[in-house]
């Protein structure tokens, strides 16, 4: 059934590629709205002719989310556009994977911005109208390394438990205006996200693991679905998924 996501005007962070790309296709194939963004304006362009040309509704607005004003106009665009906002998927994120004692302080400073503060800048920008509204649904991504700590992913795990924390945090917030909140947390899945480790040693240790078992990002659309589909009185609070092949 998928009565529930028919009309639904959605916002999707990262959407040029990976998850975000899927996850477009996925729930506009099912009847929603998607409003697209990211920094990438030539391949976010491209995924909104693609969606349009197949007969969907979907608008794409060149977005860095380390940049709260340009994430306030992306939620702005689908209010203006579509007169609501019922989903924010707040999806970007960055993974550059190295031990601490590199001081790849840049690198930390990138996922912080991107991880944790790209995220907040997407609540600061939906929960107005959401709250407007008394209705909404704020899908946050972590990882399962929002829950389980491994070695060269230190600063990376602490932003996604930090996504974990402020979503456990909204939720209880949200309550007296009948929002939603979901965070999800996806093991391998096969998107572009290893190809900004910089350590070369480790992105190719790492990307011959996951290659071998990683599942496709539409298992991660399917997740979104889920949640979104789901009726108003449900609140899917947390999904944990990984590759069943993954043990760690």
């Amino acid at each position: 059934m998928t009565d529930n996501i028919q009309g639904k005007v959605v916002v999707i962070t990262g959407a040029s590629s990976g998850n975000g790309e899927a996850t477009a296709h996925h729930l506009a194939e099912r009847g929603a709205v998607v409003v697209l963004g990211a920094r990438r304006k030539e391949r976010l362009d491209r995924l909104e002719r693609e969606l349009i040309d197949a007969g969907h509704k979907a608008k794409a607005v060149a977005t860095d989310v380390t940049e709260r004003d340009q994430v306030k106009n992306l939620v702005d665009t689908a209010v203006e556009s579509f007169g609501k906002v019922d989903v924010l998927l707040n999806n970007a994120g960055l993974m550059p994977l190295a031990p601490m004692e590199r001081l790849k302080v840049d690198e930390w400073d990138r996922m912080i911005d991107v991880n944790l503060k790209g995220t907040l800048y997407g609540i600061a920008a939906a929960l107005p109208y959401m709250k407007e509204q008394q209705s909404g649904h704020i899908i946050n991504v972590s990882s399962v390394y929002g829950h389980k700590l491994g070695p060269d992913a230190t600063v990376y795990c602490a932003t996604k438990f930090g996504v974990r924390a402020l979503s456990e945090g909204l939720r209880q917030e949200v309550k007296p205006y009948n929002i939603r909140t979901t965070v999800i947390s996806p093991g391998a899945v096969a998107t572009e996200l290893l190809d900004q480790i910089s350590e070369k040693e480790i992105r190719e240790q790492t990307k011959a693991f996951v290659d071998q078992i990683a599942i496709p990002a539409d298992s991660f659309a399917r997740m979104v679905a889920f949640a979104v589909n789901e009726p108003a009185e449900v609140d899917v609070n947390e999904i944990l998924f990984r590759p069943t092949a993954q043990p760690i």
